[in-house]
C-alpha cells in the first residue's frame, strides 16, 4: 500500500482519482496520521490507500518473482469480477508439476498468495490461482460427485460425508446444492481434513 499526505482525505482521494482515472469509490484507504495545525494552518492528514489495480499489480509481481526464482516461465492473466474476486490463470511448460498430486501444490500456491495479499492490504482478499483450467475441471468433477451423493441423501434421508477438500471446492459444491430441495451442507473438521457433510432437511 502507498502512503499519501494532503490537507484533507477528500483532496488526496481526488488526486489519486485524477492520476489513475478511476472513481474515488474504487479507492480503499486507512487514515495513518492527522495533524490539526494551528488555527487551521498546517493541517495535514496521511493515509494508506490502494485500488483494485494495485491489488492486481501486487498479485502479478508476487507470482512473477516466485516463478522466476524457481526458473519457470509462465503465462499469466488476472481478472477481477464485480464482487472483488481476483482470478489468476497460469499456463506453464509443465503444468503437472505446478498442480501436484491431487492438486496439492496448486493449493499450497493459493494458500501462500492469499496470505501475502491479505497481509499487504490488511484485509481479506479473495483470490484464486488456476492452472490451465484445472480448477474449473475440478469444480465440475466434485460438483458432479456431490450431486449424485445429494440425490442419495434425499432418497434415503441419510446424511453423507464427502472426502476432505479445499475451501474453494467446498464452496463450489455448497453454492451448487443450495437450491436443491431437502438438502443442506455443513463443513466439518480442521485444516486439510475439513470436509463437507450433506444432510437431509425437511424444509429449507
Amino acid at each position: 500500500m502507498k502512503q499519501y499526505t494532503g490537507k484533507t482525505v477528500e483532496d488526496i482521494l481526488s488526486k489519486i482519482s485524477s492520476e489513475q482515472n478511476i472513481s474515488t469509490e474504487d479507492i480503499t484507504y486507512n487514515i495513518i496520521e492527522e495533524k490539526a495545525g494551528f488555527l487551521g494552518v498546517g493541517k495535514e492528514v496521511t493515509i494508506e490507500a490502494y485500488t483494485k489495480e494495485d491489488i492486481k499489480d501486487y498479485i502479478y509481481d508476487y507470482l512473477q518473482l516466485y516463478f522466476e526464482n524457481i526458473g519457470m516461465d509462465i503465462e499469466m492473466t488476472i481478472t477481477e469480477d464485480d464482487k472483488d474476486f481476483y482470478k489468476v490463470n497460469l499456463n506453464a511448460s509443465n503444468n503437472a508439476i505446478l498442480i501436484g498430486k491431487n492438486g496439492q501444490t496448486l493449493q499450497a500456491i493459493n494458500t501462500v498468495l492469499k496470505s501475502a495479499v491479505s497481509s499487504v492490504f490488511k484485509k481479506r482478499i479473495s483470490c484464486l490461482v488456476d492452472i490451465n483450467g484445472y480448477k474449473d475441471d475440478r469444480y465440475r468433477k466434485v460438483i458432479g460427485i456431490a450431486t449424485r451423493v445429494a440425490r442419495t441423501v434425499v432418497s434415503t434421508k441419510t446424511d453423507a460425508i464427502l472426502d476432505p477438500m479445499p475451501n474453494d471446492e467446498r464452496k463450489a459444491i455448497h453454492n451448487h446444492l443450495t437450491t436443491m430441495p431437502h438438502v443442506a451442507t455443513i463443513s466439518e473438521g480442521e485444516g486439510n481434513q475439513r470436509r463437507l457433510k450433506i444432510v437431509y432437511v425437511e424444509e429449507k
